[in-house]
């Protein structure tokens, strides 16, 4: 859906279809008619946005085949569906029974990674709508920290330059901007916001920027405000933004806190844990949800967990959990500030629907979650103020200009 700020045009909002298991053609169609459309049917929007997931093999299909990627693109709009972004942190299997680690591989240290990336550029210029000129893909944040030592990041920063001039001669072939949009996670190289100014600083901001994942940033207990500014001091702009929460458990030391956050251990996703940091310094934790709970060796229980579970926005967990709500709400106003917003990409990315501890119970349900919290989304936006629904769109409205589109990034990092 499209929203209008009046500092900055239009702000698109959808949702990740990351949620949905399609390696295919045909399975992304099929997704499309089972979740999509049903979902702008329940919130009454004429146009509905979707940050589409396209493992590699569909990616590749797509890149191959401008045809393809033309079908894909009538399929889309014929649902009354648009897509201004896509989420490349996945390369395949997302949806298997157990992806833990794998998620974050290949890594940016192989070509492997950027071939995948430049592809779904590619498709993206080819799905844009007419008056977009600008998409975002959004990806893994270099790799697991764990794995990566200085050969990795000089590989790493090999595969961005050359991404770099790919994307450009994309821009001169299409007129179409496709920005990448790294992905600070709990656990990667870059994990936080000051990982992130260390290490894509300096990047070329007509290409490369953040995906700032809501989840994340309360994970690692950062401020909204804070980690903004500290972004737009190093020049790092933010591309995207991924509406999600994380679990809080505000006394993991309590019985009661701990059952009901070992209900949200499971064996798919991995599912970092953190606690507060002391004294000003930085967040400590474990890789899995799992290891806090380990005597000896665990999580120390003496300050607030939380846990890496994007949890529905706008519903809250089963007490004595709550959810990172409150940093949501807090992110959502200072990048949609009244000046000017920082990013116009903006999409709910809970994936992990069906693994919660109930979960949805086919897809008619899932399809009723996605819409609540897309609306609790709309919302909470339309609630900030300057933010308006966008009026409805003129057959042939004419595109959105390069020039402002890259002139709002750039002013959002002074």
């Amino acid at each position: 859906m499209r929203l209008r700020h009046p500092g900055g045009g239009t702000v698109h909002l959808g949702y990740c279809t990351n949620v949905h298991p399609a390696e295919d053609f045909d399975g992304v169609l099929a997704q499309l008619d089972a979740y999509a459309l049903p979902v702008r049917e329940r919130l009454g929007e004429p146009v509905l946005g979707v940050g589409l997931w396209l493992a590699r093999p569909v990616a590749d299909a797509l890149a191959a085949d401008p045809a393809l990627t033309l079908r894909l693109r009538t399929e889309l709009a014929v649902r009354g569906l648009e897509t201004v972004t896509l989420n490349g942190f996945p390369y395949a299997g997302f949806q298997r029974p157990v992806v833990k680690r794998a998620v974050y591989r290949p890594d940016w240290s192989s070509p492997e990674r950027r071939r995948h990336t430049a592809n779904l550029a590619a498709v993206l210029a080819g799905l844009l709508p007419d008056d977009v000129a600008e998409g975002s893909v959004s990806t893994l944040p270099f790799g697991w920290a764990a794995d990566w030592g200085p050969p990795h990041t000089e590989r790493a920063r090999e595969q961005i330059r050359i991404l770099g001039g790919e994307l450009d001669v994309l821009r001169r072939r299409t007129g179409r901007t496709v920005r990448i949009a790294f992905e600070p996670e709990p656990g990667c190289l870059v994990e936080t916001t000051t990982d992130a100014v260390r290490h894509l600083a300096g990047l070329d901001q007509r290409h490369f920027g953040l995906c700032l994942d809501v989840c994340h940033l309360a994970v690692a207990f950062e401020d909204p405000e804070d980690s903004l500014a500290r972004l737009a001091g190093a020049g790092v702009p933010v591309v995207k933004t991924q509406v999600s929460c994380a679990l809080h458990a505000e006394d993991p030391s309590d019985a009661a806190t701990r059952a009901a956050l070992a209900a949200f251990a499971e064996p798919r996703f991995l599912h970092q844990t953190r606690r507060a940091g002391l004294d000003g310094r930085a967040a400590t934790g474990t890789d899995d949800l799992p290891e806090a709970f380990r005597e000896p060796g665990g999580l120390d229980d003496g300050g607030p967990w939380r846990t890496h579970f994007h949890v529905p926005v706008h519903a809250d967990p089963v007490p004595p959990l709550t959810s990172t709500r409150p940093v949501l709400r807090a992110a959502l106003a200072a990048l949609l500030r009244p000046g000017r917003p920082v990013t116009r990409h903006f999409e709910t990315e809970t994936y992990t629907w069906s693994v919660l501890p109930r979960p949805p119970r086919d897809a008619a349900e899932l399809a009723d979650g996605i819409a609540a919290e897309l609306r609790w989304t709309r919302d909470e936006i339309l609630a900030l103020g300057p933010v308006r629904p966008e009026p409805a769109r003129d057959p042939a409205p004419e595109p959105e200009s390069e020039s402002e589109s890259e002139s709002e990034s750039d002013r959002s990092v002074r």
